[in-house]
């Protein structure tokens, strides 16, 4: 039995690191701005006729075996029958910040429901997912990263106090398409890091970030109403200012490479621009104006960004069963 998954991985507009409990509690109205995008986290598992488990990641080339799966791990979500391998690959870089980990996650998760017929939802692999990243990584994660796997298409996680809700943006997915541009300006010193040195200065009541993270999060909701419009112009406006913002929390969070990245782009057609997830490295995002889009990636480049040739994804993660 072969049963194969895959999941996005997103960029994100406006409004994150508000989506890690209990951070979005105290700025009401917090929400994330996503987007699914076309680089996957691939899952595939295949039985083996007898009770060991083996494990590949091909993208960073490591492998390790178990016995059988009570000896895999403390945490079970689900409880498969008998002995496979499951073999992941990711083709988002290295500490992208686009959530990698999260598809990965999700693109599991989907792949071990189908294996046992355990007949979890969407919902329950994002918290699933959330969960185990946090077990693993040992500090809170957050919950925007789960949903565009899942889901797939633009949306709006809104974040109020008793739990997230999922809401599509009432946006053209196709012009969407057309005015993002996605770059990748090497791996962060520290993945992640960042996220977690702003939640202990919000929750350790440092006044400037919590002022950042205000501002943040009333920004992404005007950029949430431009956006539906659309008023491309305005979203790029909220853009710029949502990184002028998130800049002042952390000087770890911008890089020389990022800042010349955008600025030779915004001098190029680009609307607006932002590093994705938690910074200090990884990948921006870009709005731009459409009949830009040449000039703005040649100025990526030269600047020493990558360009990664995206589209949105509409789907979401799919399981494939033979």
């Amino acid at each position: 039995m072969i049963i194969e998954s895959k999941a996005p991985t997103r960029v994100d507009f406006a409004g994150s690191t508000l989506d890690i409990w209990p951070l979005y509690l105290f700025h009401p109205g917090s929400v994330t701005l996503n987007a699914a995008i076309s680089l996957y986290a691939s899952c595939r598992i295949e039985t083996n006729g007898g009770e060991s488990i083996r494990l590949v990641s091909r993208d960073i080339q490591r492998e390790e075996s178990f016995p059988c799966f009570t000896a895999l791990m403390k945490t079970k979500f689900f409880r498969p029958q008998g002995g496979f391998t499951l073999m992941t690959d990711s083709k988002a870089p290295a500490g992208a910040g686009i959530g990698g980990s999260s598809a990965m996650a999700v693109a599991i998760c989907a792949a071990l429901d189908r294996f046992t017929g355990a007949g979890k939802s969407k919902e329950d692999w994002i918290h699933i997912s959330r969960d185990a990243e946090a077990i693993v990584i040992n500090v809170p994660t957050g919950t925007q990263d789960h949903y565009p796997p899942a889901f797939g298409g633009a949306a709006a996680i809104e974040l109020p106090p008793g739990g997230e809700h999922r809401v599509e943006l009432r946006v053209n997915l196709d012009e969407l398409e057309r005015r993002v541009v996605v770059c990748y300006t090497g791996k962060p010193r520290q993945h992640g890091i960042n996220n977690w040195e702003v939640f202990k200065a919000q929750i350790g009541g440092k006044r400037a970030v919590q002022q950042s993270l205000e501002r943040i999060s009333e920004v992404a909701q005007c950029m949430r109403v431009a956006l539906e419009k659309p008023d491309w112009k305005e979203a790029g406006r909220l853009m710029r200012e949502e990184w002028s913002f998130r800049r002042r929390n952390l000087p770890t969070i911008s890089t020389k490479t990022i800042d010349r990245v955008i600025e030779s782009a915004r001098r190029n057609g680009a609307l607006a621009g932002k590093v994705c997830g938690a910074g200090g490295g990884g990948c921006v995002v870009l709005l731009i104006e459409p009949e830009a889009r040449d000039r703005a990636e040649k100025a990526v480049a030269e600047a020493g960004g990558e360009v990664l040739h995206t589209t949105i994804d509409r789907q979401g993660v799919s399981v494939v069963f033979r």
